[in-house]
């Protein structure tokens, strides 16, 4: 089984399953608000707007209790989104017109202009939403980059002090395989928003894989295409990176696959390979794998540069998330937060 091996990220933002139109609100009934951030009035149809984005897809409804905690955590979340676009208003921090359009153009660009207005459709936005939602984006962004990321020094010491530590985990025991795959499943999917994929058939995959290796043989961008073509659901967010995979771990996933990816040099792409019977939760259908790059066995020197990239990344990282929980911390304190849904539940609870 090929899968993908996860790297450990910075903070993450608030994406599109929390997007809102957070702007002033205009007074309501009591009852209607369910929490106040320094003033602010978080109404019950915002969060309702984000719970239905949440459940979209879903086969059924949540029980009740669930949906409950569901929305008690979209709250909480809100609260938190609210209280640091008001620190970054405070600190006179905004995302500028230029930024917005590079970011929105970057999130246009795997998709064609009617890919895009589809992708907006499905999730209730307009193009001027979306780009509220990337100002916002943008903007905490530029907040925690310098209320946080800004503090976070990493010397040559503590890379070294960490490999000392850690040099164990450096060792490399098997030969290691970068790789990527663009994945078309053969079968009808009748939870897919695209009509075309709830009656797809073998002979609709295999055009569409042969497409896509067409485009890859003119020269097009392997990941950029994998964002926008590939139906493997872990990767093809990401361009189809598969990560690091063990060469004994290459043994369990289909043969065809595995003799496609041994003729393989590094920064070539396979031909379109069928895949009968997986392991993996893919499905059955066409892929095209590409090697990324291959890593021999053996213990790896901190002068190796993606040793010292690693230990970088991970001790910024713990860095940064050990500060993020004290500044949320910090901003609760300093603000003033009522959470009348939460009072809510805790009243009701057990109540006949």
């Amino acid at each position: 089984m090929i899968q993908a091996h996860k790297v450990p990220r910075g903070p993450i933002l608030l994406g599109l399953g929390l997007a809102l139109l957070l702007t002033g609100c205009p007074a309501k009934p009591a009852n209607d608000v369910l929490a106040k951030v320094n003033g602010y009035k978080i109404l019950r149809s915002e969060v309702d707007k984000v719970y239905q984005r949440q459940i979209a897809g879903a086969p059924q409804k949540p029980p009740a209790d669930q949906e409950q905690a569901l929305r008690l955590e979209l709250l909480h979340q809100l609260i938190d989104l609210r209280l640091y676009l008001q620190q970054a208003e405070k600190l006179g921090i905004v995302a500028t017109d230029d930024e917005i359009e590079a970011k929105l153009n970057q999130l246009k660009a795997p998709y064609t202009k009617e890919e895009f207005a589809r992708k907006l459709q499905e999730t209730a936005f307009t193009e001027e939403d979306y780009k509220q939602e990337i100002r916002r984006n943008l903007t905490i962004e530029k907040l925690l980059n310098k209320e946080i990321a800004s503090r976070v020094v990493i010397s040559e010491a503590d890379i070294q002090a960490f490999y000392n530590e850690h040099k164990s985990q450096f060792n490399v025991i098997e030969p290691q395989y970068y790789l990527a795959n663009i994945f078309v499943n053969s079968q009808p999917n009748p939870q897919s928003p695209n009509p075309a994929d709830r009656t797809r058939n073998d002979t609709q995959a295999r055009e569409k894989i042969k497409r896509v290796h067409e485009e890859l043989e003119r020269g097009a961008d392997f990941a950029s295409l994998a964002t926008k073509a590939s139906e493997d659901p872990d990767t093809a967010r990401n361009g189809g990176d598969l990560g690091a995979t063990p060469e004994s771990q290459l043994k369990n996933t289909d043969a065809a696959t595995r003799d496609a990816i041994a003729k393989l040099k590094p920064g070539q792409f396979s031909e379109v390979v069928p895949v009968v019977n997986p392991i993996s939760h893919q499905g059955i259908g066409y892929r095209i794998v590409k090697l990324n790059g291959k890593e021999a066995a053996g213990q790896r020197d901190l002068s190796d540069p993606n040793v010292q990239g690693l230990i970088r990344n991970q001790l910024r990282t713990q860095r940064e998330q050990f500060l993020r929980s004290a500044y949320d911390t910090v901003l609760h304190n300093e603000a003033e937060v009522r959470n009348y849904y939460a009072a809510d539940i805790l009243k009701n609870t057990g109540q006949k």
